[in-house]
């Protein structure tokens, strides 16, 4: 890489890491002028909140009035994956939404995702014991959310699982495999409480 290039991927990063901590509603304005055209596709109304971190930009489209809280984090950073999110989603502070390693996320509409929730499409590999895990690689996932879910805090949900319409995962469920539409999942690993 040439000294040129090495000096504007710096600058990149500086400016970059700047929109990413700017305070106040100017900060918010600022990230939505440029981020907008960073995506793969971006509606209008988009909100992100100080000290959310997107990688991945070109992997990653968003429908319209979706609001990232404060730390929000998304990656697809890597090649192969893809994170869709529709209309009218908003995320609370410190949420983790990550396709990286060949994972994909959808993210339907109207759907609520509150603070600390992890949303992880891919997994280690840890089939064999010689290696260490580190140095299994990772097993790609796909996590659909469906419209009008409600994610309660601290839920994780992990690879290949489908959280069906109008479905509620209460507060620190671990959701390890499909939720039907319109039903309450709680606890570890998540199972069925009831029904809306």
């Amino acid at each position: 890489m040439s000294f040129f290039k090495k000096i504007l991927r710096e600058l990149r990063y500086f400016i970059h890491f700047f929109l990413v901590w700017f305070p106040g509603i100017t900060g918010v304005k600022l990230r939505t002028l440029c981020y907008k055209s960073f995506f793969l596709k971006c509606g209008p109304g988009l909100v992100t909140s100080q000290g959310c971190l997107i990688k991945g930009f070109k992997h990653i489209a968003l429908g319209q009035n979706v609001k990232f809280g404060p730390y929000t984090q998304i990656y697809a950073e890597s090649t192969g994956q893809f994170i869709e999110i529709g209309d009218n989603v908003a995320t609370n502070a410190n949420v983790m939404i990550n396709a990286d390693n060949g994972g994909a996320i959808k993210i339907g509409d109207d759907v609520l995702i509150g603070p600390n929730v992890v949303l992880r499409a891919s997994n280690h590999v840890f089939s064999k014991r010689d290696i260490p895990i580190r140095s299994q690689g990772h097993k790609a996932g796909t996590i659909i959310i469906k419209d009008d879910v409600w994610l309660g805090a601290n839920v994780v949900v992990v690879g290949d699982v489908v959280v069906g319409r109008g479905a509620i995962v209460a507060a620190g469920a671990v959701v390890t495999k499909n939720v039907e539409d319109y039903t309450i999942v709680a606890g570890v690993p998540a199972g069925k409480i009831g029904t809306r």
